[in-house]
């Protein structure tokens, strides 16, 4: 008779327990190995910064950005240290392919990191010709996380430095984002920098998801209460598996809310 009592209080006490899907995860929170790497990794810094608080460390699930300047990636290796998740650059402006694309977006799939190709924005092209250039060099595969638009300003530019008022630059990126959702089905999500996100008033921007970048404090010191759902943290990183710097950005939530936010976007 006691079993069965002790066994009705587990039930109870189970029904009422709840998960903050929201927050960086605590050490005692379940785990799921097969979407997971390895729960909240701390990889070395070649230029760390110093957190006051807010440590990128205390989330679960970590991930990579990649381009053609990172060349060949050892993924198993990188997978294994703690990389979860991998961006992937695909295009930029309507005439520009990154030559790494292919072996990048191939070698993730087999090793079994969730991964989404990205387009880097430029100013010169209009934005329906870059979202059919991004169309044509990335294949629909429902296994792939939603597409992503780098929007930042790029100075260094040989060819383009323009920078369109607030106004243009919010509608172009409209422009983008719906011909991209349309083909794609999935609502991509918006790359952006601390300068071109106040220069064009983005708090104001709303409705898609947010890869904000903030290698120098928590989002919230340098975005306010702006949402989003994954952090660029440092563009130094060291990750196993990938030569020089790497960009490392973090999932803003537990390892269940990722399992979650996963299931909803790779199919």
């Amino acid at each position: 008779m006691r079993r069965l009592a002790a066994l009705f209080m587990l039930t109870l006490l189970g029904a009422c327990s709840t998960v903050d899907d929201l927050s960086p995860l605590s050490p005692s929170a379940s785990s799921s190995p097969t979407t997971v790497a390895v729960r909240a990794p701390r990889f070395a810094d070649s230029k760390p910064h110093e957190w006051d608080s807010g440590a990128p460390w205390n989330y679960a699930v970590h991930g990579t950005d990649v381009s053609k300047y990172q060349t060949s990636v050892d993924w198993p290796s990188a997978k294994a240290s703690g990389i979860s998740f991998a961006f992937i650059k695909a295009t930029e402006g309507g005439d520009r392919f990154d030559e790494y694309f292919n072996e990048h977006w191939a070698r993730t799939k087999a090793a079994g990191v969730p991964r989404a190709a990205y387009h880097f924005f430029y100013f010169c092209t209009p934005a329906a010709q870059q979202a059919r250039w991004f169309i044509q060099n990335v294949p629909v595969d429902r296994s792939a996380m939603p597409p992503v638009l780098d929007m930042e300003w790029n100075p260094k530019s040989p060819t383009c430095r323009l920078r369109p008022d607030a106004a243009t630059v919010r509608a172009e990126m409209t422009t983008f984002l719906e011909i991209v959702e349309r083909h794609y089905g999935k609502k991509p999500i918006i790359y952006t920098s601390v300068d071109f996100f106040d220069d064009n008033g983005l708090s104001t921007f709303r409705g898609y998801p947010y890869w904000l970048r903030s290698v120098a404090g928590h989002p919230r010191e340098k975005y306010g209460s702006h949402p989003f759902t994954f952090w660029q943290y440092t563009g130094t990183g060291i990750v196993p598996g990938m030569t020089g710097k790497s960009d490392i950005n973090v999932f803003n939530g537990s390892e269940a809310a990722w399992n979650k936010w996963l299931r909803q976007n790779t199919r």
